[in-house]
Protein backbone atom coordinates (compact mmCIF):
# COMPACT_ATOMS: atom_id res chain seq x y z
CA UNK A 1 0.00 0.00 0.00
CA UNK A 2 1.43 3.12 -0.46
CA UNK A 3 0.48 5.61 1.55
CA UNK A 4 1.40 9.50 2.39
CA UNK A 5 2.70 9.13 5.70
CA UNK A 6 5.20 6.84 4.58
CA UNK A 7 6.19 9.06 1.43
CA UNK A 8 9.20 11.25 1.59
CA UNK A 9 9.11 15.12 1.97
CA UNK A 10 11.39 17.32 0.22
CA UNK A 11 12.30 21.17 1.23
CA UNK A 12 15.25 22.67 -0.53
CA UNK A 13 17.83 20.77 -0.18
CA UNK A 14 16.58 18.57 2.69
CA UNK A 15 14.84 15.15 1.85
CA UNK A 16 12.93 13.56 4.77
CA UNK A 17 11.85 9.77 4.42
CA UNK A 18 8.55 10.05 5.58
CA UNK A 19 6.19 12.73 6.67
CA UNK A 20 6.69 11.77 11.07
CA UNK A 21 8.63 14.26 12.63
CA UNK A 22 9.42 14.27 16.70
CA UNK A 23 7.65 17.32 18.50
CA UNK A 24 10.00 19.87 20.20
CA UNK A 25 9.43 18.71 23.76
CA UNK A 26 11.04 20.12 27.17
CA UNK A 27 12.73 17.15 28.89
CA UNK A 28 14.44 19.28 31.57
CA UNK A 29 17.38 16.60 31.61
CA UNK A 30 20.81 18.89 31.71
CA UNK A 31 21.27 17.84 35.67
CA UNK A 32 24.43 20.28 35.34
CA UNK A 33 22.46 22.92 34.44
CA UNK A 34 24.95 23.83 31.95
CA UNK A 35 22.93 23.63 28.44
CA UNK A 36 25.32 20.09 27.35
CA UNK A 37 24.16 17.27 26.24
CA UNK A 38 24.69 14.12 27.87
CA UNK A 39 23.99 10.45 27.43
CA UNK A 40 20.78 10.83 28.32
CA UNK A 41 19.91 12.92 24.97
CA UNK A 42 21.92 10.72 22.84
CA UNK A 43 19.55 7.79 24.14
CA UNK A 44 16.47 9.48 24.38
CA UNK A 45 16.72 11.21 20.67
CA UNK A 46 18.35 8.22 18.64
CA UNK A 47 15.96 6.32 20.20
CA UNK A 48 13.49 7.62 17.95
CA UNK A 49 15.61 7.93 15.27
CA UNK A 50 15.76 3.96 15.06
CA UNK A 51 12.21 4.19 15.72
CA UNK A 52 11.76 5.28 12.21
CA UNK A 53 11.03 8.74 12.13
CA UNK A 54 11.88 11.19 9.67
CA UNK A 55 12.70 14.25 11.52
CA UNK A 56 13.80 14.46 15.08
CA UNK A 57 13.58 18.35 16.33
CA UNK A 58 15.23 18.88 19.48
CA UNK A 59 13.62 20.51 21.94
CA UNK A 60 13.40 24.34 22.98
CA UNK A 61 16.77 25.37 22.77
CA UNK A 62 17.76 29.27 24.18
CA UNK A 63 19.74 31.71 22.15
CA UNK A 64 20.92 33.44 25.29
CA UNK A 65 21.02 32.83 29.26
CA UNK A 66 18.81 34.86 29.99
CA UNK A 67 16.09 33.03 27.38
CA UNK A 68 16.19 29.72 29.49
CA UNK A 69 12.85 28.23 29.71
CA UNK A 70 14.26 26.21 32.38
CA UNK A 71 18.05 25.73 33.93
CA UNK A 72 17.87 22.21 32.91
CA UNK A 73 17.19 22.82 28.94
CA UNK A 74 19.66 22.06 26.37
CA UNK A 75 21.25 25.15 25.22
CA UNK A 76 23.11 26.91 21.99
CA UNK A 77 23.91 30.43 23.24
CA UNK A 78 27.78 29.33 23.79
CA UNK A 79 30.21 27.61 21.11
CA UNK A 80 30.77 25.14 23.94
CA UNK A 81 27.83 23.92 23.08
CA UNK A 82 28.74 23.11 19.58
CA UNK A 83 30.40 19.24 20.52
CA UNK A 84 27.89 17.83 22.08
CA UNK A 85 24.88 19.23 19.57
CA UNK A 86 27.40 17.84 17.06
CA UNK A 87 27.58 14.33 18.35
CA UNK A 88 23.97 14.12 19.04
CA UNK A 89 23.47 15.46 15.31
CA UNK A 90 25.75 12.44 14.03
CA UNK A 91 24.27 10.23 16.02
CA UNK A 92 20.30 10.54 14.88
CA UNK A 93 21.67 10.90 11.49
CA UNK A 94 23.35 7.19 11.51
CA UNK A 95 20.08 5.73 11.36
CA UNK A 96 18.47 7.76 8.32
CA UNK A 97 16.58 10.26 10.04
CA UNK A 98 17.14 14.34 9.87
CA UNK A 99 17.55 16.51 12.34
CA UNK A 100 16.12 20.23 13.78
CA UNK A 101 16.80 22.42 16.59
CA UNK A 102 14.06 25.08 18.28
CA UNK A 103 15.71 28.32 18.90
CA UNK A 104 13.72 30.30 21.33
CA UNK A 105 13.65 32.53 24.33
CA UNK A 106 11.49 32.91 26.84
CA UNK A 107 11.01 35.87 27.61
CA UNK A 108 8.72 37.22 30.67
CA UNK A 109 8.20 32.75 30.65
CA UNK A 110 11.88 32.30 31.58
CA UNK A 111 13.52 30.67 34.72
CA UNK A 112 16.17 33.58 35.13
CA UNK A 113 18.11 34.86 38.25
CA UNK A 114 18.13 38.18 37.43
CA UNK A 115 16.00 39.94 35.29
CA UNK A 116 13.64 39.33 33.15
CA UNK A 117 12.42 40.51 30.09
CA UNK A 118 9.60 41.28 27.36
CA UNK A 119 8.06 43.22 24.99
CA UNK A 120 6.35 45.02 27.82
CA UNK A 121 6.37 45.22 31.09
CA UNK A 122 3.08 42.84 31.58
CA UNK A 123 3.27 39.39 33.67
CA UNK A 124 1.95 36.33 32.26
CA UNK A 125 -0.71 36.03 34.95
CA UNK A 126 -1.58 37.41 38.94
CA UNK A 127 1.54 35.07 40.07
CA UNK A 128 4.09 35.94 38.00
CA UNK A 129 6.49 38.59 38.56
CA UNK A 130 6.66 41.69 36.10
CA UNK A 131 9.26 41.47 33.46
CA UNK A 132 11.31 44.27 32.31
CA UNK A 133 9.98 46.56 28.71
CA UNK A 134 13.22 45.37 26.71
CA UNK A 135 15.02 48.78 25.21
CA UNK A 136 15.65 48.87 21.59
CA UNK A 137 19.04 47.93 22.25
CA UNK A 138 18.19 44.29 24.07
CA UNK A 139 15.79 44.00 21.00
CA UNK A 140 19.12 44.21 18.73
CA UNK A 141 20.89 41.74 21.35
CA UNK A 142 18.47 38.95 21.28
CA UNK A 143 17.79 39.07 17.86
CA UNK A 144 21.50 38.50 17.11
CA UNK A 145 21.42 35.75 19.59
CA UNK A 146 18.91 34.20 17.24
CA UNK A 147 21.42 34.75 14.54
CA UNK A 148 24.49 33.51 16.68
CA UNK A 149 22.45 30.39 17.53
CA UNK A 150 22.09 29.48 14.25
CA UNK A 151 25.39 29.89 13.46
CA UNK A 152 25.91 27.46 15.75
CA UNK A 153 23.05 25.22 14.80
CA UNK A 154 24.87 25.11 11.18
CA UNK A 155 28.43 23.98 12.71
CA UNK A 156 26.16 21.53 15.08
CA UNK A 157 25.17 20.06 11.86
CA UNK A 158 21.49 19.78 12.41
CA UNK A 159 19.53 19.65 8.53
CA UNK A 160 16.69 22.14 9.88
CA UNK A 161 15.91 25.39 11.71
CA UNK A 162 12.90 26.25 13.61
CA UNK A 163 12.13 29.79 15.43
CA UNK A 164 9.59 29.19 18.50
CA UNK A 165 7.49 31.88 18.15
CA UNK A 166 4.46 30.10 19.73
CA UNK A 167 3.33 29.15 23.51
CA UNK A 168 3.83 32.31 25.26
CA UNK A 169 7.30 32.79 24.88
CA UNK A 170 9.74 35.24 23.74
CA UNK A 171 8.43 35.91 20.03
CA UNK A 172 4.88 34.99 20.43
CA UNK A 173 4.71 37.83 23.04
CA UNK A 174 5.71 40.42 20.96
CA UNK A 175 3.16 38.87 18.17
CA UNK A 176 -0.01 39.16 20.38
CA UNK A 177 -1.77 42.57 21.49
CA UNK A 178 -2.38 40.44 25.12
CA UNK A 179 1.23 40.73 25.93
CA UNK A 180 2.45 43.63 23.41
CA UNK A 181 1.40 46.69 24.75
CA UNK A 182 4.88 49.06 23.11
CA UNK A 183 4.28 52.06 21.13
CA UNK A 184 7.12 52.46 19.22
CA UNK A 185 7.87 50.99 16.04
CA UNK A 186 7.94 47.28 17.84
CA UNK A 187 4.02 47.63 19.12
CA UNK A 188 0.63 48.46 18.25
CA UNK A 189 -0.61 47.67 14.94
CA UNK A 190 -0.33 44.25 13.30
CA UNK A 191 2.93 44.69 10.93
CA UNK A 192 4.71 46.35 14.38
CA UNK A 193 4.41 43.43 16.56
CA UNK A 194 5.53 41.16 13.55
CA UNK A 195 8.35 43.00 13.16
CA UNK A 196 10.39 41.08 15.89
CA UNK A 197 10.20 38.16 13.81
CA UNK A 198 10.75 39.74 10.47
CA UNK A 199 14.15 41.10 11.78
CA UNK A 200 14.89 37.60 13.82
CA UNK A 201 13.93 35.47 10.07
CA UNK A 202 15.90 37.84 8.12
CA UNK A 203 19.01 37.87 10.20
CA UNK A 204 19.18 34.28 10.57
CA UNK A 205 18.73 34.33 6.52
CA UNK A 206 22.34 36.04 6.41
CA UNK A 207 23.91 32.73 8.09
CA UNK A 208 21.70 30.28 7.66
CA UNK A 209 20.59 28.55 3.55
CA UNK A 210 18.79 25.35 4.66
CA UNK A 211 14.90 25.04 5.43
CA UNK A 212 13.64 27.50 8.34
CA UNK A 213 10.13 26.65 10.11
CA UNK A 214 8.20 28.77 12.39
CA UNK A 215 5.85 27.60 15.13
CA UNK A 216 3.30 29.79 15.77
CA UNK A 217 -0.11 29.74 18.19
CA UNK A 218 -2.59 29.73 16.02
CA UNK A 219 -5.15 30.23 18.08
CA UNK A 220 -5.02 32.27 21.72
CA UNK A 221 -8.14 31.53 22.80
CA UNK A 222 -8.76 35.14 24.25
CA UNK A 223 -10.83 37.01 22.64
CA UNK A 224 -8.55 40.49 22.51
CA UNK A 225 -5.67 38.53 21.23
CA UNK A 226 -4.56 37.74 17.56
CA UNK A 227 -7.29 36.00 15.37
CA UNK A 228 -7.02 33.96 12.26
CA UNK A 229 -7.15 36.91 10.45
CA UNK A 230 -4.08 38.02 11.89
CA UNK A 231 -2.12 34.50 12.28
CA UNK A 232 -3.04 33.90 8.47
CA UNK A 233 -1.56 37.26 7.78
CA UNK A 234 1.75 36.50 9.43
CA UNK A 235 2.14 32.97 8.18
CA UNK A 236 1.93 35.03 4.39
CA UNK A 237 4.32 37.37 5.35
CA UNK A 238 6.81 34.86 6.86
CA UNK A 239 6.13 32.76 3.45
CA UNK A 240 7.14 36.29 1.46
CA UNK A 241 10.51 36.35 4.01
CA UNK A 242 11.62 32.39 2.87
CA UNK A 243 10.32 30.27 5.54
CA UNK A 244 9.41 27.15 4.39
CA UNK A 245 6.78 25.93 6.71
CA UNK A 246 4.60 26.73 9.91
CA UNK A 247 4.36 24.17 12.89
CA UNK A 248 0.53 24.84 13.93
CA UNK A 249 0.21 24.90 17.73
CA UNK A 250 -2.15 26.83 20.00
CA UNK A 251 -2.34 28.22 22.97
CA UNK A 252 0.71 29.81 25.42
CA UNK A 253 0.26 33.56 25.72
CA UNK A 254 -2.03 33.70 28.72
CA UNK A 255 -3.51 31.49 31.24
CA UNK A 256 -6.73 30.58 29.67
CA UNK A 257 -8.30 26.61 29.87
CA UNK A 258 -8.27 24.90 26.32
CA UNK A 259 -10.64 22.49 25.38
CA UNK A 260 -8.65 19.53 24.27
CA UNK A 261 -9.83 16.33 22.08
CA UNK A 262 -8.05 14.33 19.07
CA UNK A 263 -6.33 16.56 16.24
CA UNK A 264 -8.06 19.87 18.35
CA UNK A 265 -5.36 21.77 16.43
CA UNK A 266 -5.50 20.71 12.86
CA UNK A 267 -7.82 22.73 11.72
CA UNK A 268 -5.54 25.81 11.88
CA UNK A 269 -3.00 23.93 10.22
CA UNK A 270 -5.18 23.50 7.01
CA UNK A 271 -6.63 26.81 6.97
CA UNK A 272 -2.58 28.12 7.05
CA UNK A 273 -1.99 25.87 4.40
CA UNK A 274 -5.14 26.89 2.10
CA UNK A 275 -5.56 30.45 2.68
CA UNK A 276 -1.19 31.41 3.33
CA UNK A 277 -0.05 28.92 0.84
CA UNK A 278 2.63 27.82 2.89
CA UNK A 279 3.47 24.36 3.58
CA UNK A 280 2.03 23.48 7.13
CA UNK A 281 3.25 20.83 10.41
CA UNK A 282 -0.07 19.63 11.96
CA UNK A 283 0.94 18.77 15.79
CA UNK A 284 -1.75 17.93 18.85
CA UNK A 285 -3.10 14.91 19.95
CA UNK A 286 -2.28 12.84 16.88
CA UNK A 287 -1.77 9.66 18.07
CA UNK A 288 -2.74 6.98 15.79
CA UNK A 289 -1.41 6.16 11.98
CA UNK A 290 -5.03 6.23 10.49
CA UNK A 291 -5.75 9.75 11.95
CA UNK A 292 -2.13 11.04 10.20
CA UNK A 293 -2.97 9.57 7.21
CA UNK A 294 -6.14 11.25 6.55
CA UNK A 295 -4.89 14.47 7.50
CA UNK A 296 -2.08 14.19 4.92
CA UNK A 297 -4.63 12.66 2.53
CA UNK A 298 -7.10 15.63 2.65
CA UNK A 299 -4.20 17.85 2.47
CA UNK A 300 -4.72 19.49 5.35
CA UNK A 301 -1.13 19.37 5.98
CA UNK A 302 2.03 18.44 5.32
CA UNK A 303 3.85 16.84 8.07
CA UNK A 304 2.84 14.98 11.48
CA UNK A 305 4.67 16.11 14.75
CA UNK A 306 4.45 13.49 17.27
CA UNK A 307 4.81 14.48 20.81
CA UNK A 308 3.47 12.48 23.96
CA UNK A 309 2.66 9.37 21.40
CA UNK A 310 6.35 9.31 21.14
CA UNK A 311 6.92 9.63 24.74
CA UNK A 312 4.77 6.67 25.00
CA UNK A 313 6.16 4.46 22.32
CA UNK A 314 9.74 5.17 21.11
CA UNK A 315 8.68 3.12 17.52
CA UNK A 316 5.17 4.84 17.12
CA UNK A 317 6.18 5.17 13.16
CA UNK A 318 6.55 1.23 13.34
CA UNK A 319 2.90 0.92 15.24
CA UNK A 320 1.46 3.10 12.57
CA UNK A 321 2.64 1.48 9.93
CA UNK A 322 1.16 -1.61 10.72
CA UNK A 323 -2.21 0.46 11.45
CA UNK A 324 -2.07 1.45 7.56
CA UNK A 325 -0.49 -2.34 6.47
CA UNK A 326 3.15 -0.98 5.75
CA UNK A 327 6.16 -3.08 5.82
CA UNK A 328 9.44 -1.05 7.60
CA UNK A 329 12.92 -1.69 6.94
CA UNK A 330 13.99 -2.74 10.49
CA UNK A 331 17.51 -2.00 11.99
CA UNK A 332 19.79 -5.03 11.07
CA UNK A 333 20.30 -5.64 14.24
CA UNK A 334 16.17 -5.80 14.84
CA UNK A 335 15.80 -8.31 11.49
CA UNK A 336 15.01 -11.08 14.21
CA UNK A 337 12.14 -10.06 15.61
CA UNK A 338 10.16 -9.07 12.02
Amino acid sequence: MTTALFSPFTIKNVTLKNRIVMSPMCMYSCDQEDGMVNDWHIVHYTSRAIGQAGLIMTEATPVTRQGQISPQDLAIWSDDHIPGLKRLTDAIKVHGAKTAVQLGHAGRKAIYDDETIAPSAVGFDEKSKIPKEMTETEIKETIYGFKTAAERAKKAGFDIIELHAAHGYLISQFLSPLSNKRTDEYGGNRENRFRFLKETIDQVKTVWEGPLFVRISADEYHQDGNSMDDITAFSKRMSELGVDLIDCSTGGIVRTPIEVYPGYQIRHAETIKKEAGIATGAVGLITTGLQAEEILQNKRADLIFIGRAFLRDPYWPRTAANELGVELEPPRQYIRSW
